[in-house]
């Protein structure tokens, strides 16, 4: 080998020899690959998915999973689902109806539902975000979901304030719906003819609550009291929200069980009421047998 190469000068130098490759890579300056030209694009993807998965890190979450499965039942369940469906029930077929709302609840109703919480919880994101997620064309459900969350807010909170109207109303003794009122005519005394006509109750609720006009061309002016309620149901509900999850879901632990402990408190009572079994019977009997002489009634 000839002495002035490379090789010979390094035997002979005092210098340290790299004896292996990953020595000769260490020697090397770092190559800043997320400056290069060649991965512009795949830094421009990281950069992106990094700021994505930063707001999903800043979006607000459950304290714990029973809130968010008491949200999801206070969702799911509301005054509609408590108050109207045995009359639906009832109205539409007894209990023949509820094979058809069976069969649609379990093939489409529950299988919908799981999956806008399954991809919203994967993905952090709301109604609106999960379906555009799924499908874009899609995106339309969660914008009707949106809508039809605030018209049910909107007549929520009238019967709220309605339920507030009536309980201010009930600390009076006696009731104010349990008699007709009296009208002084001189020096006599006479009920008032409406209410006789209908009952104490009826009279209360449209002209006492509700302070209806005598046609639907008439205006009849602001109800002063029904707004105030309806300012204090939408305050309590402000409060409940104020900061988000953090707050509405400890509201959940009360709104969500409180319904149930109390309509298992009227079913226990009601069950103990006189004929209150016929009235059970008569709500899964089939309209056909109830209007046919041939049956005996309940």
């Amino acid at each position: 080998m000839p002495k002035n190469s490379k090789v010979t000068q390094r035997e002979h130098s005092s210098e340290h020899v790299t004896e292996s490759v990953a020595d000769l890579l260490a020697l090397e300056e770092p190559v800043d690959y997320k400056q290069s030209v060649l991965n512009v694009a795949g830094e421009a993807g990281k950069q992106k998915a990094a700021d994505e998965e930063l707001d999903a890190e800043d979006r607000p979450a459950w304290n714990s999973k029973l809130q968010y499965i008491l949200a999801q039942i206070g969702f799911s369940v509301g005054l509609g689902n408590i108050w109207r469906f045995p009359y639906l029930c009832q109205k539409n077929g007894g209990g023949a109806y509820l094979v058809p709302y069976l069969v649609l609840l379990i093939i489409i109703g529950i299988p919908l539902f799981f999956l806008e919480l399954a991809v919203g919880q994967r993905i952090r994101r709301g109604s609106i975000g999960v379906w555009h997620y799924v499908c874009p064309r899609l995106g339309g459900i969660g914008f009707s979901s949106c809508i039809v969350c605030l018209f049910v807010g909107l007549y929520y909170n009238v019967i709220i304030g309605w339920s507030i109207f009536y309980f201010f109303k009930s600390f009076q003794y006696p009731l104010p719906w349990s008699e007709c009122p009296v009208v002084r005519n001189g020096t006599v005394t006479v009920v008032e003819a409406e209410c006789e006509k209908s009952s104490a109750t009826t009279y209360f609720w449209y002209r006492e609550a509700l302070d209806i006009s005598n046609s639907i061309s008439e205006s009849g002016g602001l109800n002063w009291k029904m707004t105030l309620c309806l300012l204090v149901a939408w305050s309590i509900v402000g409060m409940a929200v104020v900061k988000g999850i953090q707050s509405s879901g400890k509201v959940m632990y009360f709104s969500s069980l409180f319904p149930y402990v109390v309509l298992a408190c009227f079913l226990v009572r009601g069950l103990l009421l006189r004929g209150a079994i016929d009235g059970i019977l008569h709500m899964f009997t089939p309209k056909e047998c109830r209007e046919d002489p041939g049956v005996p009634q309940h």
